[in-house]
């Protein structure tokens, strides 16, 4: 019976694949749920009022520039619906979503390629070049998901100007950006001061590790755009729990330091870790999550999945995502001894 259940505790299925921070949902979260749980039989207040003041303060935006939403993809279907672009442009490799979406109202998707052979850095000038005014929107990620690299911040300042000069609407994607380093020098939200042509997502889901409450909010400075949104969102788009939780977890400075510190660590070691096998390349991520590329030739991504899959670990094939393939690998970090098993694992087969 005992070493049944120190397998079972030593295979439970870890999911390397969702990129949702190791630490799980804040207890204060829980706490504060759990004591206004009574609130589900009333409507939520529809101006969000402690809701948008937390998250002001927090992101440093004014709350008449906030705009609330079920989840990123909810928030990205919005402002492609309000500009309905004809021709948009999209990175990749880079998330799916945004294609599946801007293909799902109309949009001619082009994509601009990141090249293996630097890594999959993104090229600032070589975009700047291929941005002309045949194009109404560009979706773009930072960090980029699934390589985990981000974008400086005089950088996206001079892709913002140069889309602004074409008629160009950007909506930058800040998933998994408070797990950089360096978040408050990346972030492109102070651009939305001076730009009407941009709009900044960001979502609870992966950083708070809350996607069962489906939030996220966006901050743009468009009054054409914001009063669209004014007149066609439900004032009720979030749930009172959803509401309540936001305005708690924003707050929760130990839990974002120890957010912080652990991906920082963990990142760290595990990339140190695997760095010298000289059968796999690593792309040297800002984010929570790593992508590999596997050089054996007769070693695919499949293999190493189903290898891992047997210890409980779930790693992210990436045949699917464009100009990656079968050879490629992308998983999140999570604590250090699951960061160990996965390494040890991968490592046994690469």
């Amino acid at each position: 019976m005992s070493k049944q259940a120190l397998r079972i505790e030593q295979f439970e299925t870890v999911r390397y694949d969702t990129n949702v921070n190791p630490l799980g949902a804040p207890e204060s979260v829980k706490k504060a749920i759990s004591e206004n749980i009574d609130s589900i039989g009333r409507y939520p207040d529809v101006y969000y009022r402690n809701l948008r003041k937390t998250i002001s303060e927090y992101i440093g935006a004014p709350t008449e520039c906030l705009t609330l939403g079920n989840g990123s993809a909810d928030l990205i279907r919005l402002f492609v619906s309000i500009h309905m672009p004809k021709k948009s442009l999209v990175i990749t490799p880079g998330s799916t979503e945004y294609e599946n979406v801007l293909k799902g109202y109309g949009s001619e998707v082009s994509f601009f390629e990141l090249k293996e052979e630097e890594d999959f850095t993104l090229n600032m000038d070589e975009l700047l070049a291929a941005l002309d005014d045949s194009y109404d929107m560009l979706i773009i990620g930072n960090p980029n998901n699934p390589t985990g690299k981000a974008i400086p911040f005089d950088e996206m300042g001079s892709l913002i100007d140069r889309c602004e000069s074409l008629g160009i609407f950007v909506l930058i994607d800040e998933m998994y950006i408070e797990f950089t380093d360096n978040e408050k020098e990346l972030t492109a939200v102070p651009l939305t001061e001076n730009h009407e042509n941009m709009a900044v997502l960001r979502s609870v889901t992966k950083f708070f590790a809350v996607p069962g409450l489906r939030f996220a909010y966006a901050v743009i400075n468009n009054p054409v755009d914001m009063q669209i949104i004014d007149l066609t969102v439900l004032k009720n788009n979030l749930g009172s729990l959803s509401a309540i939780a936001g305005s708690v977890m924003f707050n929760d400075r130990g839990y974002i330091e120890q957010s912080k510190s652990i991906i920082h660590t963990e990142r760290s070691l595990v990339y140190l870790a695997m760095s010298t096998c000289k059968t796999i390349k690593l792309y040297k991520p800002d984010a929570n999550f790593m992508l590999m590329r596997l050089l054996k030739e007769d070693l695919y991504a499949k293999d190493v999945a189903e290898h891992c899959n047997t210890k409980g670990i779930v790693l992210r094939r990436c045949d699917d995502i464009r100009g990656l393939g079968n050879k490629y690998i992308r998983f999140c970090f999570m604590n250090p001894k699951q960061n160990d098993l996965m390494v040890n694992t991968i490592l046994e087969i690469v």
